[in-house]
């Protein structure tokens, strides 16, 4: 099975034909084609192993958007003991679901 190594939004995942995935928020609407940079293709036995420096020319992986939405809540707790001091705060990151079409 061939996956590759591609970096979208300062991270980077390791994807395969037909998986979905979660990144984050792109600028892009429901149902278009995204086009994302990749820094390693290769197949599933490791044979044929094709890494960029960083990127990698002429290689080219196809996902399209499913939806957008938000993630899980974090939650961030400050607390001083004997002050009387405490904050809470949430906070849920924008997101972009993503399928894997095509890695060429």
């Amino acid at each position: 099975m061939t996956f590759a190594i591609v970096r979208t939004g300062g991270k980077q995942y390791k994807v395969a034909e037909g998986q979905t995935l979660r990144i984050e928020k792109v600028p892009v609407k429901e149902g278009d084609v995204l086009d994302m940079d990749v820094l390693l293709v290769a197949d599933g036995e490791g044979k044929a192993v094709q890494i960029g420096q960083p990127v990698l020319t002429g290689a080219k992986v196809t996902a399209r958007v499913v939806s957008h939405g938000v993630g899980d809540k974090v939650s961030v707790v400050k607390y001083k003991p004997k002050t009387r001091y405490k904050r809470r705060v949430g906070h849920r990151q924008p997101e972009t679901m993503v399928k894997i079409e095509k890695i060429a």
